[in-house]
């Protein structure tokens, strides 16, 4: 009797601990970046104990910061693109890539202006997010040469500078055109400013056959082949995250706040581009499609943007993914 009191207080106990936690999983992001959107809606929801993993969300403070973080094994997984990934590889560093978003900048205009097409930026002022070597300019950039005959470059007046702040210009009217990250795009489309082309659109345009993520999620090789099912938890709950975020209006309701949205258009616009974003075509083809588009950056950017690799280095996008295994 004692024997099967003693046992059935074990089972008691046993049952009523904790289940024991996933993996943890440390991704580093900018404080206030919209990465934080898809990563606050696991948490709301359970999905990363729901594929076996504990989501722990690290806030940084610059885009350098979460690079030096990785490197230092401060954190597991940052937000680059595979411009980086693939140069880091070919200078010997194992990291990888898995698609987060396709959605890019833009080039916006006021809706009164007379700039329809990259034809009627010659002569004009373009603020310009990222620097000199920021994709989508260079994008713009070559779609321009290609069609037009001329260099933006060289035959426009490109100004540099932080995105919101060239946000701002671009309302003042300080600036004809303003080509600007994707959720400022929106942010500007919202208050009746006009998209001209997208770098979607401009990468189409230079052969891409669909629409490529420019940022995903990055990690090293060799942490991902110790810690599989962790990665491939995170890249579940992720994907979950987004389909939620993809069907759900109420979702966008309960991130106003995060957004920092004031009113209904604007939240809307960033919900629609979000959305625009998520990825939806065969790895396979993106792949290929980003393979070709860094050919042609390599060449417009040069040794300052890629290094001495000119084409895409193997393993860029995360192997295991690729090979769906």
């Amino acid at each position: 009797m004692c024997k099967a009191i003693a046992l059935a207080v074990a089972l008691v106990t046993l049952v009523s601990l904790p289940a024991l936690a996933g993996e943890t999983v440390r991704v580093g992001v900018l404080k206030f970046g919209t990465v934080n959107w898809e990563l606050t809606t696991i948490k709301r929801h359970g999905l990363d104990s729901k594929n076996g993993i504990e989501l722990e969300v690290l806030p940084l403070a610059s885009g350098q910061a979460a690079k030096v973080a990785l490197q230092a094994g401060e954190v597991d997984i940052i937000v680059s693109d595979w411009l980086w990934v693939s140069r880091q590889r070919a200078e010997g560093k194992p990291y990888t890539f898995v698609p987060f978003s396709s959605s890019v900048g833009a080039l916006m205009v006021p809706a009164d202006s007379d700039i329809h097409s990259l034809a009627d930026l010659k002569g004009k002022k373009i603020a310009v997010a990222g620097g000199p070597l920021d994709k989508s300019w260079l994008l713009l950039r070559g779609l321009t040469q290609r069609r037009h005959g001329f260099d933006p470059a060289e035959e426009s007046e490109p100004v540099f500078g932080a995105p919101p702040l060239l946000a701002k210009k671009a309302e003042q009217g300080e600036v004809d055109a303003v080509l600007n990250y994707w959720h400022y795009s929106a942010r500007l489309e919202a208050k009746g400013f006009r998209r001209v082309i997208g770098a979607n659109e401009a990468a189409m345009a230079l052969g891409a056959k669909g629409p490529i993520s420019a940022i995903g999620y990055v990690f090293d090789e060799g942490w991902a082949a110790q810690k599989t099912a962790a990665v491939r938890g995170f890249v579940q709950a992720s994907r979950d995250a987004k389909e939620l975020l993809r069907s759900s209006d109420a979702e966008w309701e309960t991130l106003r706040e995060m957004t920092k949205a004031k009113d209904d258009a604007t939240l809307i616009a960033l919900r629609d581009r979000f959305r625009e974003g998520i990825p939806s075509r065969p790895l396979s083809e993106e792949m290929a499609d980003t393979a070709e588009v860094y050919s042609f950056l390599a060449e417009l950017g040069g040794d300052k943007l890629v290094g001495e690799s000119k084409t895409m280095a193997p393993g860029t996008f995360w192997p295991v993914l690729v090979n769906g295994s």
